[in-house]
């Protein structure tokens, strides 16, 4: 069986099914063996319920010895009950709500069984209880049942039968070198996916993971690797000569740069200066003052004869960059203008003409740029804010409207740099860490819910002073299991009791994007005292009038969101504040809410909540998916990812026969799919 054959070729998937699994992105037996389960269950095996001691999932032998007749309670439920004997007691399987499942049992036919066992006044019975085919197997105490992610039409059974119908067909090729399978103790490839889909014991398991996380983890850092000497190599790139005006530019700043700044903008003139694309990565705190960084970069390509791009997800955002580009290049000669959703279409089709006659120098805006019909003449240098926010066939398609053109992408999600050094591979990383001098430093405090009120009377205080406050919570929509605020209940709430004469907006994700900037744009102008949000306002909008920030249950945010949040203040001459409202009921979380009351250091931050968390929190978003990334976390696993990097470089400088035969098939590759696919 060849693993890239289409999953139509298997026994019992006809042209419905594979519509669903093709929904499921299987297409192929590659696909489907990739398919790993989202999680397990473990299930004890045992010959005798009266020697189960444990209440929890089993599966038994059993022979039906009686089916009762279906019990109605008083509050409409039916229970469905088979009397069921192991060989040495009597127990009830019983089924709530579901008549139909006794119809699978006949008196005095063998089954396996597997359901949850539950003690009740002295009777033992198996709640909801399910038939596995095939008699369980008494030799492991425990059998291990993988839990698939399913669409509708798809059951867990089916993708089990599949899978196992080509594991008895196949037999998967090794593809790491020895030395590092022998180093690291990792069993094969086809023992681990094996395993993966069908565990003996939880040990075996584990070793499994480990091993395709390292697989992962290995190519990840492979192609990251490659890539960058691949566009090291390309020679083809546009050498820009540093201007003379820029100069001039620096000096006219109405304030001095810091020294990160500085430096960063050194390491980005020298990247410009050869003749190799430029593909780097800056990463700022909150505040660290990145747009003038990007704005100099744009400046020296557009004073060599190109155009330049910046790319921000909001309009409020974008808005932001043009005002400071047109302020900053009024005595330039440089074009600036905006195209986002809201341009009018006759502005569009206007905009879209002078892009390409080259009648415009810089060009700044949101996803409208990315749309199919917008040109360049000779675009240099391509600039996207908040990278993480933008997916990769959007940062993709804007890229490729140059040739070969340099990369600035920037980011104000703290990264810890020891880790930073792994993710980012394949881009050449600045850091700006150290703020302008007059940024206010954000006094922050935490206080527990019962104690919420003092917050917002200090917000009617501030108000009172002419100020302005913003107030975050998680949800949109009540969740009673969470018992998290909502924005409508909050919003109620606070009216009533606390902003009763005071203007106050509401603001979430469901909106649209238009509705978000009319809202954003009043509190910026002053109109609106008060913003009730969910974290949407985390990105975008600069209110120097703005100093509180009050973020209600606290502690089901990552450490590095509630950073982002924070930064909305602090940004004027007056004093700000954070107060931080949260459910403290462990060390753990206390402990955080310590770190954020105690540091303004976004890096700082992030180090310890890696340290404490130890898994995707640390951005505030999954990396799953962008990365390509199936079972492998890059935070979680960051010792599993230290060692894969490292035997990554080594393969790289290696000349063995395997190994150049492995780096020669990715990068054949790379070289195929550079054009299309956006690596940074």
């Amino acid at each position: 069986m060849d693993i890239y054959n289409d999953i139509a070729c298997l026994k019992g998937v006809g042209p419905k099914t594979t519509d669903i699994l093709k929904k499921c992105c299987v297409f192929n037996i590659l696909d489907l063996l990739l398919y790993f389960p989202r999680d397990y269950d473990v299930i004890s095996s045992c010959g005798s319920l009266s020697d189960e001691k444990n209440v929890g999932k089993v599966i038994i032998n059993c022979r039906v010895i009686k089916i009762d007749k279906d019990v109605r309670t008083k509050n409409g439920k039916v229970i469905s009950t088979v009397v069921f004997d192991d060989g040495s007691s009597l127990f009830k399987g019983k089924w709530f709500n579901q008549p139909y499942m006794k119809n699978y049992f006949k008196v005095n036919c063998d089954y396996t069984i597997m359901g949850k066992l539950q003690e009740f006044r002295g009777d033992t019975s198996i709640i909801n209880p399910t038939i596995v085919k095939g008699k369980a197997s008494m030799e492991s105490k425990e059998k291990i049942i993988p839990k698939y992610p399913l669409k509708s039409g798809i059951t867990n059974g089916l993708i089990m039968k599949l899978i196992d119908q080509v594991l008895k067909d196949i037999v998967i090729e090794e593809n790491l070198p020895e030395w590092i399978t022998n180093k690291y103790k990792l069993c094969s490839l086809d023992k681990a996916v094996r395993v993966i889909h069908n565990p003996s014991n939880l040990e075996e398991l584990n070793q499994a993971k480990r091993r395709l996380k390292f697989q992962e983890l290995f190519t990840y850092s492979l192609k990251i690797l490659m890539l960058k000497a691949y566009f090291n190599n390309n020679k083809k790139g546009i050498a820009f000569k540093i201007n003379n005006e820029l100069k001039e530019l620096k000096d006219r700043l109405p304030y001095a740069l810091t020294n990160a700044q500085n430096r960063v903008i050194r390491e980005i003139l020298i990247d410009q200066k050869k003749e190799n694309p430029m593909n780097r990565l800056v990463q700022g705190d909150v505040g660290s003052g990145k747009t003038i960084v990007a704005l100099i970069a744009a400046f020296n390509v557009i004073k060599n004869g190109y155009q330049a791009v910046i790319m921000a997800p909001t309009e409020i955002l974008a808005n932001q960059h043009y005002l400071e580009a047109e302020r900053l290049f009024s005595d330039f000669n440089v074009k600036v203008k905006l195209l986002c959703g809201s341009t009018t279409q006759k502005n569009k089709e206007q905009i879209k003409e002078d892009l390409r006659e080259g009648n415009i120098d810089l060009i700044i805006g949101t996803h409208a740029l990315i749309e199919d019909n917008v040109e360049f003449k000779n675009i240099g240098i391509v600039v996207t804010d908040e990278q993480h926010r933008f997916g990769v066939m959007q940062r993709s398609k804007l890229t490729n409207k140059g040739k070969n053109l340099d990369t600035l992408v920037m980011t104000a999600t703290p990264i810890p740099r020891t880790l930073s050094l792994y993710l980012y591979g394949d881009l050449d990383v600045s850091i700006i860490d150290e703020l302008p001098p007059g940024r206010q430093k954000i006094e922050t405090h935490y206080i527990k819910e019962d104690l919420k009120y003092k917050a917002y009377n200090f917000a009617v205080e501030e108000i009172k002073k002419g100020r302005q406050v913003y107030v975050v919570c998680p949800l949109v929509e009540e969740n009673e299991e969470l018992d998290l605020s909502s924005v409508e209940n909050l919003y109620n709430e606070l009216k009533s009791e606390y902003f009763m004469d005071i203007p106050v907006d509401i603001l979430h994700g469901k909106m649209p994007p238009k509705a978000k900037d009319e809202i954003m744009s009043r509190f910026k102008d002053g109109e609106t005292k008060v913003i009730i949000s969910t974290t949407v306002i985390e990105v975008g909008i600069n209110v120097p009038n703005a100093t509180l920030m009050i973020i209600e249950n606290a502690e089901r945010f990552g450490l590095a969101q509630l950073h982002q949040l924070r930064g909305r203040v602090g940004r004027g001459k007056h004093k700000s504040y954070c107060i931080l409202v949260a459910n403290i009921k462990n060390d753990i979380i206390r402990k955080r809410m310590e770190i954020m009351k105690s540091s303004n250091d976004g890096f700082f931050i992030a180090e310890q909540d890696l340290k404490i968390r130890g898994a995707g929190e640390i951005f505030g978003f999954r990396q799953h998916g962008e990365g390509g990334l199936i079972l492998s976390d890059v935070v979680e696993d960051i010792g599993i990812l230290k060692a894969a990097n490292l035997e990554a470089k080594k393969l790289i400088e290696s000349n063995s026969e395997i190994d150049i035969k492995i780096k020669n098939e990715i990068f054949r590759k790379i070289e195929q799919n550079s054009k299309f696919i956006c690596f940074n």
